[in-house]
């Protein structure tokens, strides 16, 4: 179960990219009302997420970002790159999606562009479903960065940071539940999910995320108070270990640790199930 945990460092262990989307066109945006989105836009520093309410939604990370004729373009990871632009159009945005065929130094071209109006919150059923992942982005856009620069211990730094909702400095099962949810929102967008997929994932989401959480909590809680703290998540990752061990007694057999751990493993299943 601590796989879980660690794999959301691990993903940040990716190139880095310096600087992203200008600050003043990051935010949510909507076509239609804030009261009811036709379709929601979120921009971050390196990504944006179009999330209609009828269609697949469309995740875009970007590995470039860059200016260009007035825009700033965004070419997105895979072997498609797709492309975005984005610019200020008064208090508002305006979007163009090139065609793939479109080059580079011909855009925008004959490109279709959308309006979009700035929003703080909209519907409850819209903020119910979406509100997590979109948290859950700039969340992993900034372990990314910490994860990329520094060392391991900026790395957990930042980790907690993000998922320290209480401010506590430590993590419950309940902050890291709502990592697994945002994660698995994302992966569910990433996906090109609809609304009702979305919903069913997240549904689902809510029972695996919170026994994940469970368990990441468990395999890390070394003083067994029911939070993970950061020399718990620090614990054996900082640094190497010494090479001390000991020259007394002979090599056993490595396959021979494989019985001890399906003994225990029957003990705990045994348990759970009495």
């Amino acid at each position: 179960m601590r796989k879980a945990l660690l794999g959301l460092l691990l993903m940040a262990a990716a190139p880095a990219m310096a600087e992203g989307v200008p600050q003043s066109l990051r935010g949510t945006w909507v076509s239609g009302s804030c009261a009811a989105p036709v379709t929601v836009l979120h921009v971050t520093a390196r990504a944006a997420v179009r999330l209609p309410a009828d269609g697949p939604a469309r995740l875009v990370r970007f590995r470039s970002v860059r200016e260009q004729g007035g825009w700033t373009l965004g070419t997105g990871l895979g072997a498609e790159a797709p492309r975005l632009m984005l610019r200020a159009d008064g208090d508002g945005l305006a979007l163009a999606e090139p065609d793939a065929k479109l080059r580079d130094d011909r855009l925008p071209g004959g490109t279709a562009v959308s309006a979009w109006q700035r929003c703080q919150a909209a519907d409850v059923a819209t903020m119910l479903l979406h509100g997590e992942g979109l948290a859950f982005l700039g969340a992993l856009e900034r372990l990314e960065a910490a994860c990329q620069a520094g060392p391991m211990q900026a790395c957990i730094t930042a980790l907690v940071a993000e998922a320290d909702v209480s401010g506590d400095g430590r993590l419950s099962v309940a902050e890291v539940a709502r990592l697994m949810r945002g994660a698995g929102w994302a992966l569910a967008v990433q996906e090109g999910a609809t609304t009702d997929s979305i919903a069913g994932a997240a549904a689902l989401g809510a029972v695996a995320g919170l026994a994940a959480a469970r368990g990441v909590v468990s395999s890390l809680d070394y003083d067994g108070d029911g939070v993970l703290s950061p020399a718990e998540l620090a614990q054996d990752r900082l640094v190497f270990p010494p090479g001390t061990g000991s020259g007394a007694g002979r090599p056993g057999s490595i396959e021979a640790l494989a019985d001890g751990a399906g003994l225990l493993r029957a003990l705990v299943e045994r348990a759970v199930s009495e």
